[in-house]
């Protein structure tokens, strides 16, 4: 079994994405306080467009570490969940 962070994104890279989310669950619950490892499942679900859970993930890092990586994924997240175009409500 994959066990470094390294080894995980070259999973979800690959598309191995649910390999990479039961990797990440290991390693989660060994060392929870590691909000990289958390960064890394938000971007699985992401991918996975489990918008829901890759938001939490997101947070659970911000709260771990304010200067994650995962602040500007969660603010780039919801940008594109919050986008809409008007004009196609009046067609």
């Amino acid at each position: 079994m994959t066990k470094t962070k390294e080894d995980i994104k070259k999973l979800i890279d690959n598309g191995a994405i649910q390999d990479a989310i039961a990797q990440l669950n290991q390693l989660i619950a060994e060392h929870p306080e590691d909000d990289e490892l958390y960064y890394l499942r938000g971007n699985a679900w992401r991918k996975l467009c489990n918008w829901q859970m890759a938001l939490n993930n997101y947070l659970e890092a911000i709260n771990l570490n304010p200067r994650s990586p995962a602040k500007e994924a969660h603010m780039m997240l919801m940008e594109i969940l919050e986008f809409y175009n008007k004009d196609m409500f009046n067609q």
